[in-house]
């Protein structure tokens, strides 16, 4: 059985047991998520899509930690009028755990 869930603007496909890195959750590390934006399940009945959401169904996850992506630089370059602009980002993800998909 799988959903398609949406969070953080994005939507990953997820099923019992998956760790996925989402944009951060306001959420402590241990506690319990639930994902009430499912767009799709798919499961012993069938595929069941939404529209744009699939009715009673959630999916719960724990949250495992909070971490940070890989640095990427952002350079700002103007030609021929001596501007140059160097900065440095980490963007903040939440390392969850899928426990189950009620649908």
């Amino acid at each position: 059985m799988y959903a398609i869930i949406e969070t953080g603007g994005k939507q990953y496909k997820v099923q019992a047991g998956d760790v996925i890195f989402v944009e951060k959750l306001s959420a402590n590390e241990g506690d319990s998520v639930t994902f009430d934006r499912v767009l799709a399940v798919s499961g012993d009945k069938g595929f069941n899509a939404g529209s744009p959401l699939v009715a009673g169904a959630t999916v719960t996850g724990k949250v495992e930690k909070h971490v940070k992506g890989e640095k990427i630089i952002v350079y700002k370059y103007k030609p021929k009028k001596n501007y140059h602009r160097k900065q440095g980002h980490r963007q903040p993800y939440t390392k969850v755990t899928i426990e189950s998909i009620k649908a």
